[in-house]
């Protein structure tokens, strides 16, 4: 039985001694995109504030902006590498914990 966070599973799961590297070309390529989008959404933010209040119209929204974009680069490298490591998988591979036919 081994445990996994809050959930107890029945058998021995097995896991990648070792993910396979990942390649910065993917996430270039979703970078070029995403920085006009992000640059269109920052000038707009700041080109809607009053006279004045610049930064207290825009602070928040080019935060929020540029947050969204880190999560977004986050989440698409970290499925690069699930990618990756489902590409990497054997299907065919048998756990030496569980017979063939179980």
């Amino acid at each position: 039985m081994v445990l996994l966070g809050p959930l107890i599973v029945p058998f021995e799961v097995s896991v990648m001694e070792e993910l396979p590297k990942i390649s910065a070309e993917a996430l270039k390529a979703f970078l070029h995109g995403k920085v006009d989008e992000i640059a269109e959404q920052v000038i707009a933010s700041v080109n809607a504030a009053k006279p004045g209040r610049l930064i207290t119209d825009s602070e928040e929204q080019v935060r929020d902006i540029m947050g969204e974009l880190r999560r977004a680069v986050f989440e698409t490298a970290v499925q690069q590498k699930v990618d990756a490591a489902e590409a990497a998988f054997s299907p065919s591979g048998q756990s030496k914990d569980r017979p063939a036919n179980a």
